[in-house]
């Protein structure tokens, strides 16, 4: 690799490099051990590290915040390119970057008890986690969409029933897959590029995603919205028309036959 005045400049000291990132010097060695960052570039006796580093380090602790595994780490960066530039590791960053508005709150079933002021069942919890809004961790705590809560309290005191929850679950999680990888695919097509050729930082490339999180959010909730109402009027006009097609108590009579006389409840 060519090594210009302005790469030289930006190699870090292993000190230096725990304090860009927040990582002790063990967790930097465990990670290159690991393979999970490339070993640092020697200069005679010392090691010296470059924004590669940087970009993969920070990228691991993101993978890590989202409750991966090592070895799910691991897999992740294997279908990074081999090439690929600090940018570009970056842009994975961005992308991992949470879209909830609000981050849950972790309480055991007792404080959650609490915080709704009854003694939640079995099957009430089964259901607010199929509604995403309570959902049960490792430890055997909850993570819970606070803001949400009241609306599935709601929905709870009304009957709604778990199977519903649970089927709407599913149609949420495969239909959100498939939105998450088709803009995903976007930024990294059309969007990215355009940034990186004009030389952008992908800290700029950061701001833009925070900046359409809520207007993708509120596209989402009205392309929805339209979609429902446009499935209620097409409902109607297939009942209408089946109505239309659906023969009168008459239609077999014969023409000209006299039509029998119905009983009067009166007489």
């Amino acid at each position: 690799m060519d090594e210009t005045v302005e790469s030289l400049r930006e190699l870090l000291t292993l000190d230096e490099l725990t304090n860009r990132v927040g990582l002790s010097v063990r967790n930097i060695r465990f990670y290159t051990t690991k393979g999970l960052v490339p070993p640092p570039i020697r200069r005679g006796r010392s090691g010296y590290y470059t924004p590669d580093h940087v970009a993969r380090l920070e990228l691991v602790q993101e993978l890590q915040s989202h409750g991966f595994t090592l070895a799910a780490i691991e897999r992740y960066l294997k279908r990074i390119p081999e090439g690929a530039s600090p940018e570009d590791i970056a842009l994975h960053r961005t992308m991992l970057a949470p879209w909830q508005s609000e981050a849950p709150v972790e309480m055991s079933r007792a404080e959650l008890d609490r915080r709704t002021n009854r003694t939640l069942s079995d099957d009430d919890l089964a259901t607010l986690a199929a509604l995403g809004i309570a959902l049960r961790t490792k430890r055997g705590r909850y993570q819970v969409a606070v803001a949400q809560l009241s609306v599935g309290l709601g929905l709870l005191d009304l009957g709604f029933p778990t199977e519903a929850a649970v089927a709407a679950a599913d149609i949420y999680a495969d239909h959100g897959r498939q939105i998450a990888k088709e803009l995903n695919d976007l930024f990294r097509t059309i969007v990215w590029p355009l940034y990186k050729e004009s030389g952008a930082p992908p800290e700029k490339l950061r701001e833009v995603v925070e900046r359409l999180k809520p207007l993708s959010i509120a596209s989402l909730v009205q392309a929805y919205e339209a979609a429902m109402d446009e499935a209620k009027r097409e409902g109607i006009a297939a009942r209408a028309r089946s109505t239309a097609h659906v023969p009168s108590p008459d239609s077999n009579a014969v023409p000209g036959a006299a039509t029998p006389r119905r009983p009067n409840p009166r007489s």
